[in-house]
């Protein structure tokens, strides 16, 4: 069973992941734009600051069709997949995906990051983020191999997965990026509130093993303890090399088993999610530093981020013969690199938006014309629209996420504006956003029910309001 690849025929409206009739909602004010949020006394949490933020942008963006959108999209997370309470007298904060009901390390960090600013206008709000941070560290203590887990013990459908599968585990694919997002939250949320409470010695021993596992996995020694294999006919849910991935030439890169689309790497050494671990070691060992909790910790971070980053600069970058030096998406260490990139978040287009490097930086650029070209093998364009797929829906299929992402990363007012004119054409009348779409036909789409890439559409209106108020003066 594959719930990521789930495609619907629809001109339904879907409301908190269940597909509902056009004509059961209330009508909005607007009869094009129908009430598709889920009702208030339905909704899993709720905040003060974020409802305020939705009435004031309704007023900024002149587009109603986008501001219905961001109405819609940019609650979502809170409105459907929030399981707050307190556990032990601490915040505990269990948020699901979506359409399947288990956390993801990156998702669920991706999926409260929008609400970051607004912590020091609603306590309720910061909590539930504290929350988040003390249920990540009770998951990376499970297993900080896994990317995905349950609330409680239960059975998940690959609990025959070979591999070291436990009870409170959904699935133990090992994705770099997943730890390096709990850091990303922590960090941030230290930042915004001043609030160290999160960081006790729990979470202190969740990042010795966030360094224990990423230096496991620079594999020098050895391939290490994780391996991976799964009963499939999809080639990308499972590893080859028995289990360990294509062979790898250590050399101060982190091997990541899977992508942060959940697809197995064909070379181990993922370069965003390498750009992504070098930021992350230097922000927790920061955290370290300045709290007092573990100095020595702290050193080791930062040895192992300048190394990565030495190897970075030695392996990462491919010469092209058309687009000159660019990042390639993945190498082996023997001199073997895949060029392409698709949707998932950190990708090849995104890591500026990760804090990886600037836009202006000479090979990003280079790398970006390369990423948004028919050179790249997951960029496709059709009757629909254009923009990054993933192999993780086979071909044709555009993200909205990498929609996004182009548009959260441009510096062009008229490339951002198109990515606007895209979303707002191709969520099928839902009024939220779907993992991917046909290239010619956006009702055939993945996900009715995804809220990381709901909220991130929010993010991007945001960011645009603070930095390109004019874009949402406009009609599309």
């Amino acid at each position: 069973m594959f719930q990521r690849r789930t495609f619907l025929k629809t001109g339904a409206l879907a409301v908190a992941g269940a597909v509902t009739s056009k004509w059961s909602f209330a009508k909005s004010s607007n009869a094009d734009f129908p009430v598709v949020r889920i009702p208030a006394d339905k909704r899993s949490f709720t905040s003060p600051a974020v409802e305020a933020t939705i009435v004031r942008m309704k007023k900024v963006i002149k587009d109603p069709e986008l501001a219905w959108l961001f109405e819609n999209c940019f609650p979502n997370t809170i409105d459907t997949t929030v399981h707050y309470k307190m556990t032990d007298g601490k915040p505990d904060t269990f948020v699901i995906t979506g359409d399947i009901d288990a956390m993801w390390l990156r998702d669920s960090t991706a999926q409260v990051w929008p609400y970051l600013p607004l912590l020091k206008e609603d306590n309720k709000l910061k909590d539930m983020v504290a929350g988040l941070i003390n249920r990540q560290t009770k998951c990376i203590l499970i297993d900080p191999y896994a990317n995905a887990f349950y609330d409680r013990p239960k059975e998940s459908e690959w609990t025959k997965d070979a591999t070291d599968m436990k009870p409170m585990l959904h699935e133990r694919k090992w994705e770099l990026d997943s730890l390096c997002y709990t850091i990303r939250l922590a960090y941030n949320y230290w930042k915004i509130t001043g609030d160290t409470k999160p960081f006790d010695a729990d979470w202190v021993k969740a990042m010795g093993l966030v360094l224990k596992t990423c230096k496991e996995q620079q594999r020098k020694e050895n391939a290490g303890p994780y391996k991976f294999g799964r009963v499939t006919s999809w080639s990308t849910d499972t590893v080859p090399g028995n289990g360990y991935g294509n062979p790898i030439k250590p050399n101060g890169l982190i091997a990541s088993t899977f992508r942060p689309s959940d697809d197995a790497a064909v070379y181990p050494f993922f370069i965003p999610s390498n750009f992504f671990a070098v930021v992350s070691f230097k922000e927790v060992a920061e955290i370290l530093d300045k709290t007092g909790q573990d100095s020595k910790l702290a050193g080791e971070f930062k040895a192992l981020s300048a190394e990565v980053d030495a190897a970075l600069k030695k392996f990462a970058i491919y010469n092209h013969p058309q687009f000159g030096k660019i990042y390639a998406f993945e190498v082996d260490g023997f001199g073997n690199h895949l060029l392409m990139d698709d949707a998932g978040i950190p990708g090849l287009i995104s890591m500026p938006y990760l804090g990886a490097m600037s836009v202006k930086d000479p090979i990003y650029i280079n790398t970006r014309k390369f990423v948004l070209s028919d050179s790249n093998p997951y960029f496709f364009k059709g009757k629909a629209g254009e923009g990054l797929g993933s192999p993780h829906t086979l071909i044709n299929q555009i993200w909205p996420m990498g929609i996004i992402a182009r548009a959260i990363t441009s510096t062009d007012d008229m490339e951002i504006e198109a990515q606007l004119k895209l979303l707002k054409t191709t969520h099928n009348h839902t009024g939220f956003m779907h993992e991917s779409f046909d290239k010619d036909d956006d009702a055939k789409f993945t996900r009715k029910w995804f809220a990381w890439v709901n909220t991130l559409f929010g993010e991007l209106i945001l960011k645009l309001e603070k930095e390109r108020p004019h874009l949402l003066a406009k009609v599309y």
